[in-house]
């Protein structure tokens, strides 16, 4: 496998850095260009053994695999599973030892002993944005013993330019500083005190972009780009009867002939009015429960629109039954999609990635969640379709990444289902917002 110019250039940028980070689009390589760099500082004695942290099923999926193409002299152990599974993978003599985030305070706290590492690598950098979180506080108490630091991501700015701080702190603190407090000081202004509500300055990005620019290598998007086949995204309209949707949206609450939905605050009618979007929605039910005086509780849906569905079955039909991934949010929506389509797959079925690049699942159902990250699902279908949208735009992006990326032969197809004058429309728009500000975040660090 010969890596292209570009990951070349990548490559070269992070063995010649001890701290330093890989702002690339999904699909560019990342983690190709990162096992070429990690195999040259081994073999040039600079590292011993790198660990790399990354999502549970880029760990089992990606690392290893793509270390049999572009690292064959590397010897990649994969450290998840049950505590017994994972102290035999990092007591072997592998020198690359892969485990995902969630292991870290397992890892940190109980069996700070096994952290005989020079190197460390953070697969997917967004993980690690909220420097109040536990995994990066634990991590952080440790973190001197790295002397070789490289992060890859997607975009520092998915959810706004405060998720900066985190992600380049744990890489390199001489960056952006040790403290978020001062961090915010001095590039937002404090809009709401009680709420902790801050507003970028309106010369932050230029400066935050700037002092993170020498340790920041950027994929420029013109050698990324026309590798790749065109991307078209379709806005797929969808109408339902609004009266139950508004009367939700007014009062919080609905009536349904057996059951009644309450959303007990503004937070919850979101996500009730998210689910109304697709046709249905989650209500409790309480009953009593075998201990005098005390009642059981459960969740349970009620359906009331199978418009999206219908809709949907036209597109499928429309495309020649061709091979589609459809992203759900709520588990009522894959249960429906099951029940329509006993034929489709998740992947968590029997080696899914596999037969969907080898065209032996016609539909394959994900949550952005689950496919979000580093998976390889470009070799061969081309049909992408959001039932509904997540809120987050790396989520988004990185879902549209695992079909439209590099290795992919034919032009990819994104269909976004939204019902009319429904939060769906919001959602959407929120999510091109943001896009925006990493579009911008990306044209500061190119200067």
């Amino acid at each position: 496998m010969v890596l292209r110019p570009y990951q070349d250039e990548a490559a070269d940028f992070l063995y010649s850095r001890d701290r330093a980070m890989i702002l690339a689009p999904v699909g560019a390589g990342k983690t190709a260009i990162t096992l070429t760099a990690m195999q040259a500082m081994i073999q040039d004695g600079h590292v011993k053994r790198f660990l790399v942290l990354a999502p549970k099923r880029v760990c089992t999926d990606v690392w290893r695999q793509e270390g049999l193409k572009w690292s064959p002299n590397l010897y990649i152990e994969v450290a998840v599973g049950t505590a017994k599974n994972r102290l035999d993978a990092f007591k072997c003599k592998a020198n690359v030892i892969v485990t995902n985030y969630d292991n870290l305070l397992w890892l940190c706290r109980e069996h700070p002993e096994l952290l005989k590492f020079d190197g460390i690598v953070f697969d997917e950098l967004t993980r690690l944005k909220n420097p109040s979180g536990s995994r990066f506080k634990a991590l952080f108490k440790v973190i001197d013993l790295f002397k070789i630091r490289w992060g890859l991501t997607g975009s520092f700015t998915s959810n706004g330019l405060e998720d900066v701080f985190g992600q380049c702190k744990v890489v390199d603190q001489t960056l952006l500083g040790r403290s978020k407090g001062a961090f915010l000081e001095k590039y937002f202004v404090l809009m709401n005190r009680d709420y902790g509500e801050w507003a970028a300055r309106s010369d932050s990005l230029p400066k935050i972009m700037k002092a993170i620019r020498p340790a920041t290598y950027l994929l420029d998007a013109g050698d990324y780009t026309d590798l790749m086949p065109p991307l078209h995204i379709v806005e797929v309209k969808c109408e339902m009867d609004l009266e139950l949707y508004n009367t939700m949206k007014k009062d919080f609450v609905v009536k349904f002939p057996s059951v009644t939905a309450v959303a007990v605050n503004s937070a919850v009618v979101t996500s009730k009015l998210q689910q109304m979007s697709s046709g249905f929605v989650y209500h409790t039910t309480t009953t009593p429960a075998k201990t005098p005086g005390k009642y059981d509780s459960s969740t349970e849906s009620v359906w009331f629109s199978s418009h999206k569905f219908d809709r949907l079955e036209e597109l499928l039909a429309e495309n020649q039954r061709d091979c589609t991934m459809i992203f759900y949010t709520y588990k009522e929506e894959l249960a429906e999609l099951k029940r329509r389509y006993p034929h489709a797959q998740t992947l968590d079925d029997l080696n899914a990635v596999e037969r969907w690049n080898t065209g032996q699942i016609e539909l394959l159902l994900a949550h952005p969640k689950s496919a979000g990250h580093g998976l390889n699902l470009q070799h061969h279908g081309n049909k992408i379709v959001f039932l509904s949208l997540p809120w987050s735009l790396e989520l988004y992006e990185q879902a549209i990444g695992r079909i439209h990326r590099s290795g992919q032969k034919r032009e990819v197809w994104c269909y976004i289902m939204l019902t009319d004058k429904t939060i769906d429309e919001r959602i959407y728009s929120v999510l091109q917002e943001k896009c925006t500000l990493s579009e911008i975040a990306v044209e500061e660090l190119s200067k």
